[in-house]
């Protein structure tokens, strides 16, 4: 693989072109005052009119050009950000391409296998059946990924369906987990209301239902435990809900917490399990709390001791 000269290197020139205009003034400003030391001994030595070897304006004018290099090294130093912004995100996309293509073509493949197996050989009953379960598994892996997609087209051109509505979310939270038990099936789900009140919240019922579907996914995928736990609770803070989604995975390093909401960012796992995804799930998750005006931060003892995922939301008026 090619890689470029480290002196063409973005950060190196950004550096030589900030010193050389540093430089620049500097020595610019030298100069001025050299000249301007000699100018005033030639006037003392000849008793000449000040004011017609040297122009009142001057130091104005040395400060209105100290300005617009400023600005110039301003303007530099946002262009570099830019560009190394630009540059992460480039390199996200193509992890993100990298691993959505492995995540689309191996159950394709997968399938493809079953399915000649089935023309080739005359399978006893049930082995059939235990072949069609691992293919509605590929198909369902296929259309989840198909679906985050989707799902994220629509929140970024904001062309989601539905309407707000006010809605218990203890009730509908409830309602997630019983209408999707066959999803978690091996997962032990439990979900706590210490105040025994109800939580009434304006929410659009499909978006905060891809939440929770997201955060609950999230929490099974990164858990090696035999039986992967999430326990949600539903806390009050002033006029602020908590939902608290806590599970027993693998946990999450602290320089991660604040990089797992980005586009397309994936945590590596962990040494005995190795995950792979779109890297969508929480930054959908994310902008769905965003439009429903709150928010999601993450909280994790370390590697191996699981992690919280705290959605807040403002009670409706």
């Amino acid at each position: 693989m090619y890689r470029s000269k480290w002196f063409f290197h973005p950060v190196f020139v950004f550096i030589c072109s900030t010193l050389a205009l540093g430089l620049s003034l500097f020595l610019y400003i030298y100069w001025y005052i050299a000249v301007s030391k000699g100018l005033n001994a030639l006037i003392q030595n000849f008793n000449l009119d000040r004011d017609q070897v040297l122009e009142p304006q001057t130091w104005l004018v040395v400060l209105v050009l100290s300005l617009l290099v400023g600005l110039i090294l301003l303007g530099i130093f946002i262009i570099f950000v830019y560009s190394q912004k630009i540059i992460k995100l480039y390199q996200l996309q193509h992890n993100f391409i990298n691993n959505f293509t492995h995540e689309l073509k191996t159950p394709v493949t997968s399938i493809k296998l079953y399915l000649e197996t089935f023309l080739k050989h005359d399978l006893p009953r049930p082995d059939q059946l235990r072949y069609t379960g691992f293919m509605l598994q590929d198909v369902a892996r296929l259309s989840d990924n198909i679906n985050r997609i989707l799902n994220l087209a629509k929140i970024e051109t904001k062309s989601y369906s539905g309407e707000f509505v006010i809605l218990d979310l203890v009730t509908v939270v409830e309602r997630f987990s019983q209408n999707n038990a066959h999803l978690f099936r091996n997962c032990l789900i439990t979900i706590q209301n210490p105040s025994g009140g109800a939580f009434l919240c304006r929410i659009n019922l499909s978006l905060f239902e891809m939440l929770l579907m997201n955060l609950i996914t999230n929490a099974i995928k990164y858990n090696n435990s035999e039986t992967p736990k999430v326990e949600i609770t539903f806390l009050q803070r002033k006029r602020k809900l908590l939902l608290q989604f806590k599970d027993n995975g693998v946990g999450i390093q602290k320089t991660e917490l604040r990089k797992i909401f980005r586009k397309f960012y994936q945590v590596g796992g962990s040494d005995d399990l190795v995950v792979r995804g779109s890297g969508l799930g929480l930054y959908l998750a994310q902008n769905v709390a965003r439009i429903h005006k709150g928010r999601i931060s993450a909280q994790s003892p370390g590697p191996g001791l699981g992690s919280v995922f705290t959605l807040v939301l403002p009670f409706c008026d």
